[in-house]
């Protein structure tokens, strides 16, 4: 059985398209929330860590869509890495020192609110969905 040539525009397919947009939506929401609850409520490792999955995700949009022979590798890596990330990071206790910015028990300083979980869940949610399409997309093309 022969899929769709890794590194054609097929490679990534519509679905991984519309999982990759859903992701986008997601990390603005998120980043909304933190810019609304003040960027001093997180640790300087929070923010770094949050830098640096922005930035990937920032490279692995642009290498959905462009069609990138590498971009259901990258959804694959960014949505599982994220997901687990911010799992860890928001949804767990303050278990992990400064790597937590925990919504379980937050001081009054960390402006935790409904808008927060939602953020926070919608990003767990796109991450895992921007994965699984990533596998699809990737299973797809091989």
């Amino acid at each position: 059985m022969t899929g769709t040539p890794v590194g054609t525009p097929a490679a990534t397919t519509t679905e991984l398209r519309w999982a990759t947009a859903l992701f986008a939506v997601a990390l603005v929401v998120h980043g909304a929330d933190h810019f609304r609850r003040g960027m001093d409520s997180i640790s300087m490792t929070v923010m770094t860590l949050g830098t640096v999955q922005t930035v990937l995700a920032l490279v692995t949009i642009a290498l959905v869509f462009v069609g990138h022979r590498w971009a259901p590798a990258a959804a694959i890596g960014i949505g599982f890495a994220s997901a687990i990330g911010f799992t860890l990071v928001h949804l767990f206790p303050d278990w992990f020192g400064p790597f937590s910015d925990s919504f379980i028990n937050p001081p009054a300083a960390a402006r935790v609110n409904g808008f927060s979980w939602f953020a926070a869940i919608f990003e767990v949610i796109a991450d895992l969905l921007i994965g699984i399409a990533g596998l699809r997309a990737y299973r797809r093309s091989r």
